[in-house]
């Protein structure tokens, strides 16, 4: 498979390492708009570029029927119109706030203990997520991901960092060390707690992730998620 990286930063680099361990080629290696992009010489597209960059990016591809992974955070106000892009063109197209295997299991696990914990009104939810102080944005996409996961099978209707209330999820965003990722939701009644979690030991598993993804995309049209990759639907 012959694989387009844009954005070539620690994750690029460390998606560059799997994919060639796993015979694949990088044939390009985009890390400024300016760069001339071959996508005749694409099979697949990474993107974990910056927000400013994504959607051309995409959508460059998209228009040369080149199909997209992306993990980049902070264009998606632009999604509905990338959508239609890839369609119009009849590309394939996954994103996700997360492409570690464990994180879309853990993402499935929190919805079916939210429709679980849903009529426990006793019970009051809440989340901690914990990232290397480079990471700036707060909350984790990872984290608003969990946050939507319980909204769509519960009675909350928003999230709030560092703020509770009726029907408010609270998150907790920590910057510390060098950690590369922790997500938890607590459950919390007045005798008891109910806590699920995970942690990251490194950020390979990310860069696995979106490699595996862009071998299952190969061949497809449509818009897809890690659920489909993972056969989790």
């Amino acid at each position: 498979m012959k694989i387009g990286l844009f954005g070539y930063g620690k994750m690029g680099k460390m998606i560059e390492q799997i994919a060639q361990d796993r015979g694949h080629t990088i044939v390009a290696k985009i890390d400024d708009p300016s760069q001339e992009a071959d996508y005749t010489s694409m099979d697949v597209a990474i993107d974990f570029s910056t927000p400013e960059a994504a959607f051309d990016n995409i959508t460059n591809c998209f228009r040369n029927k080149v199909p997209v992974i992306s993990g980049t955070t902070g264009w998606l106000d632009n999604y509905s119109e990338a959508i239609k892009i890839c369609e119009d063109n009849k590309s394939a197209f996954i994103y996700a706030s997360n492409f570690s295997l464990g994180v879309n299991i853990f993402f499935e696990l929190n919805k079916h203990l939210a429709t679980m914990m849903a009529e426990l009104e006793q019970y009051k939810v809440s989340m901690e997520e914990i990232h290397h102080t480079q990471k700036l944005d707060a909350p984790s996409g990872t984290a608003i991901t969990l946050a939507e996961g319980i909204i769509e099978n519960s009675p909350y209707k928003k999230w709030e960092l560092d703020k509770s209330g009726d029907k408010i999820i609270p998150i907790k965003s920590i910057r510390e060390g060098t950690v590369p990722g922790t997500h938890s939701i607590a459950y919390d009644s007045p005798v008891d707690r109910i806590e699920i979690k995970h942690e990251a030991h490194n950020r390979e598993g990310f860069a696995l992730g979106a490699v595996i993804a862009s071998e299952w995309i190969q061949e497809k049209v449509g818009i897809f998620s890690m659920k489909d990759v993972l056969n989790l639907s």
